[in-house]
């Protein structure tokens, strides 16, 4: 039998226990978000059932998250041409677009993705809590003072939308830190 010093054998857990995996279970996840149902049918969209690693979980709601704000933008900018001069709808729409661009949302998605791949968990967080806040601005307005514009258009919708899936990321990152 081979003796190994003592401590190669402690180097060798502690790396070990650095690269370790970390699994959760959709359903623990999801069960205290804001709607349970929609956490569970978007993880569990991930090819293979919403399994494997928490670190791969992010990326994949990530890349959903990062798709849904490009579409996003895409119906701003139909917003802003069908809003003509109405200056308080064309107001809104462009800091909207200015809020999911790459100063806001996208932006923020970008930096997390990279800080994932840095295996920067804490960062990426921070970043998942800023895709949310972006849409909070959408929505509210980019001042305490401005009063929040009377939206008829789908935008509320696909921004909570957004919104959720940023939260799930951050329920995610939780479990990474």
């Amino acid at each position: 039998m081979v003796n190994f010093p003592f401590s190669l054998v402690v180097f060798l857990l502690f790396v070990t226990s650095c690269y370790s995996v970390k699994f959760v279970d959709v359903d623990t996840i999801c069960k205290n978000a804001t709607n349970p149902s929609f956490c569970s049918t978007l993880l569990k969209s991930k090819p293979g059932g919403g399994s494997g690693d928490l670190a791969s979980l992010a990326e994949y709601t990530l890349s959903v998250v990062h798709t849904n704000v490009t579409n996003t933008m895409n119906q701003i900018k139909e917003l802003i041409k069908q809003s003509g001069s109405n200056v308080a709808a064309t107001t809104h729409y462009k800091g909207c677009l200015f809020n999911f661009g790459d100063l806001g949302a996208l932006g923020a998605i970008g930096a997390a993705q990279d800080a994932l791949k840095k295996r920067d968990y804490k960062f990426a967080h921070d970043d998942a809590n800023d895709i949310s806040f972006f849409m909070f601005l959408c929505i509210s307005g980019n001042l305490p003072s401005d009063p929040p514009f009377h939206d008829t258009s789908l935008l509320p919708k696909y921004v909570d939308i957004v919104d959720q899936i940023a939260k799930i990321i951050v329920r995610i990152l939780n479990y990474l830190i």
